[in-house]
């Protein structure tokens, strides 16, 4: 099964490369590759100790961020090497300070994997979530490096749990512990014959719960805002934004709608404009009389969105008529009732606030004007479904520590 494996490595690897030709994301997976060894061997000295901590993208590794923060703080003295499968998250984080180094993960073939650890020698492997290589978690082993999964979840779904799944189970096995979300998880493990396991939560909560303690102030959602009630319309999709102009004319006067879309090209932030009245401005072209004047702000710009939410007497975010419901978390810290479209399940921690009763699910547009309706009309209703969404989310806190101490207690790194 192994010589099929590599075979189809191999063959995936020159299709790759030549449909790198065509599509400029799939180039940037390429092209980014191939100064891998080159970055190593400059940046890498032979006497350090490193860290090796892999995410698959954007998400994976705001995830593994709180336990990149704390090895920093635990062991000083090493260097955390930080790679990436994908190029969305590789892109936006490739000059992070978190780490010492940031670079892309090789294709797992085997001679790859072993140039790679060649140069890197980690004294501690740690996947984040998903990513299960067969030939870098083999490799591992082999060597005798320690290596984590963790935030990981698993369903009954996955290839791992089927009569079919040998091979895969077989590379999922090769972990030396598994830290993982919920208890279901944990019970899928065990029936297939894994016992390293440790149900710690998921380290997004610590993350998100850091959101509270840093300087969130944004001079112009002040300005903005004022006494206004603040509707944060987050990650929109064009179904989503569809929602917002449907109830255009019923928005009443004392409210103010910040509108985040996930697609920040021209050409959509043009249409969407088109369909929001005069009193509307793109934040990168505002000045202060028309902060303080206009009604509907778009946020044309990325990577301010989590303090703009920190503004929002109430939050809509969006994907859920779409590919997927983004990040619930980060409005729910600041205490504020949530809003989704339906398509929330397999987001776990949706889910839960959902069943909580911190999340409204609306399915269309009268629900939409339904439900803002009567969170605009009462405030004790926000407050009371605000307070369900951060009990929920600071009761989830402490995956973080619960890793830190085994490495310290159950590993000489």
């Amino acid at each position: 099964m192994y010589f099929l494996y590599n075979l189809l490595i191999l063959i995936s690897w020159q299709v790759l490369k030549i449909a790198a030709i065509f599509k400029p994301k799939l180039r940037l997976f390429v092209e980014g590759r191939k100064g891998v060894n080159t970055l190593l061997q400059e940046k890498l000295k032979k006497d350090d100790n490193h860290i090796w901590v892999h995410t698959a993208s954007l998400g994976e590794f705001e995830q593994g961020l709180p336990v990149i923060k704390a090895l920093k703080n635990s062991y000083p003295d090493h260097r955390i090497l930080v790679t990436f499968f994908s190029p969305s998250g590789f892109e936006v984080k490739k000059n992070s300070k978190e780490a010492d180094l940031i670079t892309y993960l090789p294709f797992d073939s085997r001679g790859k994997v072993k140039s790679f650890l060649d140069k890197v020698e980690p004294v501690l492997a740690i996947f984040v979530k998903y990513e299960i290589w067969p030939n870098y978690l083999n490799e591992l082993k082999r060597r005798k490096i320690p290596t984590l999964l963790i935030s990981g979840i698993f369903n009954s779904d996955q290839i791992y749990f089927k009569w079919y799944g040998r091979f895969m189970r077989n590379a999922l096995s090769q972990f030396s512990h598994y830290f993982v979300q919920d208890t279901n998880s944990e019970t899928l493990l065990r029936s297939v014959g894994l016992s390293e396991i440790s149900v710690s939560g998921d380290t997004r909560f610590d993350r998100v719960n850091e959101i509270l303690g840093r300087d969130n102030r944004l001079n112009f959602m002040e300005k903005f805002k004022k006494d206004h009630i603040c509707l944060v319309m987050g990650s929109t999709w064009p179904e989503d934004e569809a929602l917002l102009t449907q109830w255009l004319p019923n928005v009443p006067e004392n409210v103010r709608i910040v509108i985040a879309p996930h697609d920040i090209k021209k050409e959509h932030l043009q249409a969407l404009r088109k369909s929001l009245p005069q009193d509307s401005v793109n934040y990168t072209e505002a000045g202060e009389a028309e902060l303080l004047s206009c009604r509907f702000l778009v946020l044309d710009t990325i990577g301010i969105l989590t303090k703009v939410y920190s503004y929002a007497d109430i939050a809509y975010v969006g994907g859920g008529f779409a590919t997927g419901l983004h990040n619930t978390l980060e409005p729910a810290v600041f205490g504020i009732p949530v809003i989704t479209g339906p398509n929330f399940q397999g987001f776990k921690e949706a889910e839960a606030m959902v069943e909580l009763g911190g999340i409204s699910v609306i399915e269309n547009s009268e629900s939409f004007a339904d439900t803002l309706g009567k969170l605009l009309e009462d405030e004790s209703v926000r407050k009371r479904q605000g307070a369900i969404n951060s009990d929920y989310i600071i009761a989830q806190k402490g995956a973080t520590e619960k890793i830190i101490n085994y490495i310290a207690t159950h590993l000489k790194i």
